[in-house]
């Protein structure tokens, strides 16, 4: 199998960004994004999911966290996007629910290649360690239109946000997993009955 590997940059007047991915790594993390509960989170992927990711990113923090965030999706969008290549032998879909605590979310995705999101937290908070709990929302539409993928995510129960988020990201990060996983009986086929995405 090939390797399946991408470094992507992107600069914009808000932000310079770059990302690097190993889509058959285990898990390994690093991350500089200026935002402490981001990259926690963007940990909680990598983990979860057992993908290598180095990311850097310098943005305007000093007027908010929106264009870093936001550009944070689109850039590992394009990242894991290009890792699949022609996305041959993949699994294409993913599944998880994840609990913690009082909190219960529940993520769903395909690999597509169509981007679409569907998108229900219920957050108690307005922000998380003065993280607005509203740029999640922008993460992963940044992400889906980028990565080609439709995704699905409800947080079902939770009255803490920190486990809110936390639930959700461990959830997509194991659902990317099952997803991105290799299929041997899959091999030089497209994931689809329709010999397309």
């Amino acid at each position: 199998m090939a390797e399946r590997t991408a470094s992507v940059t992107r600069n914009t007047l808000e932000t310079q960004i770059s990302v690097t991915v190993n889509l058959d790594g285990t898990g390994k993390f690093s991350s500089q994004t200026g935002i402490g509960f981001l990259d926690h989170m963007l940990e909680q992927i990598a983990r979860h999911g057992l993908i290598d990711m180095d990311i850097h990113a310098n943005g305007d923090l000093h007027v908010d966290a929106h264009h870093t965030v936001e550009d944070l999706g689109i850039t590992l969008g394009q990242a894991i996007n290009k890792a699949l290549g022609d996305r041959k032998g993949m699994t294409r879909y993913g599944h998880s629910y994840v609990p913690l605590d009082e909190a219960l979310s529940r993520v769903v995705l395909d690999f597509s290649g169509r981007p679409g999101l569907e998108y229900s937290i219920p957050f108690t908070r307005a922000s998380i360690n003065g993280l607005d709990t509203e740029l999640f929302y922008e993460f992963f539409q940044g992400f889906v239109n980028h990565a080609l993928v439709t995704l699905h995510i409800d947080n079902l129960k939770g009255h803490n946000s920190h486990h809110q988020a936390e639930t959700v990201f461990k959830a997509f990060g194991r659902a990317l997993r099952m997803a991105l996983t290799p299929d041997e009986r899959m091999q030089g086929m497209m994931p689809s009955t329709k010999g397309c995405l």
